[in-house]
């Protein structure tokens, strides 16, 4: 009898909708992203690190993302991606508790610095075992069919990290007369608690698929197969163009890795610093909400006119879109604009650029990984792409105290030759991405 109760209870599990879980999973997957990438930039500038010290340390905390194709095999070696996606859960809400309890520490840069690199190797591994986990709970037809809905809701979370907790820091700064560090640790306890609950909901909630079990392979037949597959992905095409396309994904973004770290402090600095001054809620407003919609409107543009012409043709308007719209940030260190409007529209104007441009580079990904491991080679191509952000971000601060925000961003416009140069050596079959009467 309770044999029967259990396997009823399993079939249920296993039906239950995706509407429960794929909104919630993806939240969990975005928010520790942007906490590590965004939220811990304006964190240490508001505690008053300098722009330098700022840029070293927080594209330190990327190299988890860059890596991570390289541990992905042992998640599938070990344990289920279901136990994987709870077991990081958890991992993740005590990092985030590790970071409120140090920030009031005589060791506080130490401590959080330790507990965000634990957040951003948990948040990398969680990427991969929720995705693991999408593809094996849901077959082919409701993976295209809730792949908006979850990239819907990573984008909330992107919102939520930008928009709504900044903010929140600040009046809580307001209201605890200035001390950022408690105002801060009060935003991470929150954070903590969020994440805990998470993992009870989705300890509850998430079905266990049948399909999903620890692989079967031994530790060296993964290696071997890591092995062949890293060999595959660097002699799928003859050298020069390989070479040329290693070079694509590491640089073609290379104005937008120097831009990262240093637009938010620019933001957020006060005119006597060169920056522009906006007050925590301004930011959450124009960076957070009205920059990311600009971003994620570029990318369904992107996107649409890639589906409808193929990438080739696009190709060269959205290596514009990424690059030459930058110089609103020329013309913000000039003209120091203190209408939000003013702010907010630039940066829309910016994010949109970057969202139509990014779309080249993720379409190229795609046509560079056809044919076998293509989702291993995918991953490698992130992963080289990430660490294209991660080394030009070292440095961004150090040249910014250097030159300052102005002269900063003149270097950086210059820089724009670079991404022209290596996106004029990438070959794209003009059928890539085009619509067809077949379709």
């Amino acid at each position: 009898m309770n044999k029967s109760r259990s396997t009823l209870n399993a079939q249920r599990s296993t039906k239950r909708s995706p509407w429960a879980w794929v909104p919630t999973l993806y939240i969990a997957e975005g928010l520790p992203n942007v906490v590590v990438m965004a939220v811990a930039v304006v964190m240490y500038m508001q505690l008053g690190m300098s722009d330098s010290e700022i840029g070293l340390y927080t594209s330190w905390l990327g190299l988890p993302w860059v890596i991570k194709p390289f541990w992905s095999p042992f998640v599938d070696l070990y344990k289920t991606k279901r136990w994987w996606v709870l077991a990081m859960q958890i991992l993740l809400g005590s990092s985030l508790a590790g970071v409120a309890f140090t920030l009031n520490a005589s060791f506080w840069f130490q401590g959080t610095m330790f507990f965000f690199f634990l957040m951003a190797f948990s948040s990398a591994t969680h990427d991969i075992a929720a995705d693991g986990y999408y593809m094996l709970q849901l077959d082919d037809h409701d993976q295209a069919w809730y792949v908006g809905i979850r990239n819907t809701f990573y984008r909330l979370a992107v919102i939520f990290g930008n928009g709504v907790l900044v903010p929140i820091a600040g009046v809580l700064q307001l209201e605890f007369r200035d001390q950022k560090a408690f105002a801060w640790s009060l935003v991470f306890y929150g954070l903590a608690g969020l994440f805990i609950a998470f993992w009870l909901y989705h300890g509850f909630i998430m079905p266990r698929p049948a399909e999903d079990k620890p692989g079967k392979a031994s530790a060296r037949e993964v290696w071997n197969g890591l092995v062949k597959m890293l060999k595959t992905f660097f002699t799928k095409f003859p050298a020069k163009q390989v070479a040329f396309a290693m070079l694509f994904l590491l640089l073609y973004r290379l104005p937008e890795a120097m831009l990262t770290k240093m637009t938010a402090t620019f933001l957020l600095r006060p005119n006597s610093e060169g920056g522009l001054g906006l007050t925590p809620v301004d930011f959450g407003l124009a960076n957070g909400t009205v920059g990311l919609i600009g971003l994620t409107l570029g990318g369904i543009v992107g996107g649409m006119l890639a589906g409808k012409d193929g990438l080739k043709k696009w190709f060269w308007p959205m290596v514009c879109a990424i690059t030459l719209p930058d110089i609103v940030y020329v013309w913000m260190s000039f003209a120091m604009p203190s209408s939000l409007f003013v702010i907010s529209t630039c940066l829309f104007v910016e994010q949109f650029g970057y969202g139509l441009g990014f779309t080249a580079l993720t379409l190229y990904m795609l046509y560079y990984c056809k044919g076998e491991f293509k989702t291993s080679h995918y991953a490698i191509c992130t992963g080289i792409s990430y660490l294209g952000l991660m080394l030009p971000g070292m440095i961004s601060g150090y040249l910014k105290d250097a030159v300052g925000y102005s002269t900063f961003f003149i270097i950086v416009m210059g820089l724009c030759a670079i991404t022209f140069l290596v996106s004029a050596f990438v070959k794209i079959d003009p059928s890539f991405g085009k619509k067809t009467d077949e379709r």
